[in-house]
């Protein structure tokens, strides 16, 4: 039994790892924000060493990418230096660690997926955060693996999904950026694979470094809530018009990447897991939510 203690277990990545770790045969540790503050140093050290942990997970961040343009000191602490100091709690408890990251990284100029040598360049404060998040953890400790996602979506917390399940309910036309691509990713799909990985880089059997996963196959923001509220209704009977929009009709304090569509085949080949088509998350999530809503 591999036992883990998960950071950012009040988010909506860390609820779903919560939910999955002891149906997966993992003796879990979790802790929220009110648990554990993860840019304190010596609360981060006494955290380790009371839970005594084979593998960390860091599912902890800054996530607010607009108000990073305003907050650049708080996103930098917590995507930033809050990473480092987990990697050398790590380090010195010698416990594995396994942190989250963003297809935010990259500038979105790239034709087709991107895989993970490929160079970084953010765009705006929460990918250059995130971005020197992944460095402190590199730096800090071998025994690593960094995970980039993209477009994260499930049945807890605030994400594009419930949005536009809230919005398809209210009015009878939605405009939504058509081109932005990317991979729709749900939280079943994440927690998945990272409690997967978990086991064989506690054994020492799965590379450390760098790796995607992300939801099988790619497409825009305007298709994916079209598939969203397509599915939805089936349960409500609704269907408003969708109408497609470029990125300059929709301006926002941070600039996203045109093109997070990640190739997710390393960490499919090192841990044996793959995502589900994104399609098959979208519908599973929306019978969940509107079968019995979750907060």
């Amino acid at each position: 039994m591999t036992r883990l203690l998960l950071l950012g277990a009040g988010g909506q990545v860390g609820r779903e790892i919560a939910g999955r770790a002891n149906e997966a045969g993992h003796d879990l540790v979790a802790l929220d924000h009110a648990g554990l503050d993860i840019s304190d140093a010596a609360a981060l050290a006494r955290a380790l060493a009371t839970a005594r942990p084979d593998v960390v997970i860091n599912a902890a961040a800054y996530t607010a990418v607009d108000r990073a343009e305003s907050e650049p000191e708080r996103a930098h602490l917590i995507n930033a230096v809050a990473p480092g100091l987990i990697a050398d709690a790590c380090a010195a408890q010698g416990a594995a660690l396994i942190h989250l990251s963003t297809d935010y990284v990259f500038d979105g100029t790239k034709q087709g997926a991107y895989v993970e040598s490929d160079p970084v360049a953010p765009l705006g404060v929460y990918g250059a955060s995130k971005e020197a998040g992944e460095r402190a953890v590199r730096e800090g400790l071998a025994r690593h693996l960094i995970i980039r996602t993209s477009w994260v979506y499930g049945v807890h917390g605030g994400n594009f999904l419930k949005t536009m399940l809230r919005l398809g309910a209210e009015r009878d036309r939605l405009t939504i950026v058509a081109d932005q691509r990317g991979c729709p990713t749900a939280t079943v799909d994440i927690a998945q694979g990272l409690l997967a990985a978990a086991v064989p880089l506690a054994a020492g059997t799965l590379a450390p470094g760098t790796y995607h996963l992300a939801g099988t196959g790619a497409t825009n923001w305007c298709a994916f809530a079209a598939a969203i509220l397509e599915r939805a209704g089936l349960h409500t009977g609704r269907h408003p018009e969708i109408v497609p929009i470029a990125t300059v009709d929709y301006p926002t304090p941070a600039r996203r990447p045109a093109n997070s569509e990640l190739s997710s085949e390393a960490f499919a080949q090192a841990s044996g897991y793959r995502p589900a088509p994104w399609q098959d998350r979208v519908a599973e999530v929306v019978d969940q939510l509107l079968a019995s809503p979750a907060s």
